[in-house]
């Protein structure tokens, strides 16, 4: 790569490889701006590699081939389609995630099925519509007093953060109302939500040891579309939604999203034509919700069957797409 990456150098001025060193030394640490490189004839660049391509692969992803792997974060112009009818695109390797998609890595686990045997479960988030009651009907419980659905917001905001440390809401519901929002324990530069700013009575070793992972945490931004997540912290998060799930199946799906990865993980489209959001062993929960857990996966296939029995995990309550 070394003689194409040399070749990009000479075609970028001062001013972008000034942008482009401090890019690279921040490990994109902080939101910045467009390294714009001329479009060119990607069949003179050796290995045939467009700009983006060839520096994702120099600097982030060594096992990168090709650019619809890659995906615009919402602060790129490219992702707005500024750069669409110019001579220049964007070639920051770090405006740019890749796709956690079935099939490379971060799959989805598989499904849980009525035969699979369920664990009991304890009392579910707040926004769970209603707990699983033997011998009656779950429908007809009372909504919890902290419950909050999509439908029922109306302070303008797209969604509402609420922080989870097993069991314990810990904090206020945090209102977004821009595009994006990053969520984070330590973040050099930039704002949003700061896990470390809210306070708890007590936490465990397992607690302190899982928030001591979330580092510069997820980026979650409301696009055309959907809801998606992008990873910024150093290790996996693991991510559910009722339209994660692949049509037809009969429970809950965890998609793995590993650093560096990006996943669309709520579609108003497919959340359109569908009803509750019913969670094996649960009950049903809140059809227009994200749960998202910090390095600790739950499910079929790990050892803690709910996202109840993770330490850290953030659950997104979404407002009624516009």
């Amino acid at each position: 790569l070394k003689p194409a990456a040399h070749a990009l150098f000479k075609k970028l001025k001062d001013e972008e490889l000034e942008l482009l060193v401090q890019v690279v030394e921040s490990r994109g640490a902080w939101e910045s701006g467009c390294v714009l490189a001329p479009r060119g004839d990607p069949r003179g660049v050796k290995q045939g590699l467009p700009p983006q391509v060839l520096l994702c692969r120099l600097f982030r992803w060594p096992d990168l081939h090709q650019s619809h792997e890659l995906k615009h974060l919402c602060y790129c112009a490219g992702s707005q389609g500024v750069c669409g009818d110019l001579p220049v695109l964007c070639c920051n390797p770090h405006h740019f995630s890749r796709l956690a998609v079935p099939g490379i890595p971060g799959a989805p686990c598989p499904t849980l099925c009525p035969h699979t045997p369920s664990v009991p479960t304890p009392l579910g988030p707040s926004s769970c519509l209603a707990q699983s009651c033997p011998g009656g009907d779950s429908s007809t419980l009372p909504l919890p007093d902290t419950s909050l659905s999509w439908s029922t917001i109306k302070d303008g905001c797209w969604c509402k953060l609420a922080y989870w440390e097993y069991r314990t809401r810990v904090g206020r519901l945090y209102a977004v109302h821009e595009a994006s929002v990053n969520v984070f324990c330590e973040l050099p530069w930039g704002s949003g939500f700061c896990l470390a700013q809210l306070p708890a009575a007590y936490r465990s070793c397992a607690v302190r040891r899982a928030r001591g992972k979330i580092g510069r945490g997820l980026l979650l931004s409301r696009e055309p579309g959907g809801i998606w997540a992008y990873n910024r912290s150093e290790h996996p998060m693991f991510v559910s939604s009722p339209t994660l799930s692949p049509p037809g199946a009969c429970g809950l799906t965890v998609l793995k999203v590993l650093p560096g990865y990006s996943a669309k993980v709520f579609d108003y489209e497919w959340a359109g034509g569908r009803g509750g959001w019913q969670l094996p062993g649960e009950g049903p929960c809140d059809p227009h919700s994200i749960r998202i857990s910090f390095a600790k996966g739950w499910g079929p296939c790990y050892s803690r069957q709910f996202i109840t029995s993770c330490p850290c995990w953030l659950e997104v309550l979404l407002n009624q797409p516009r």
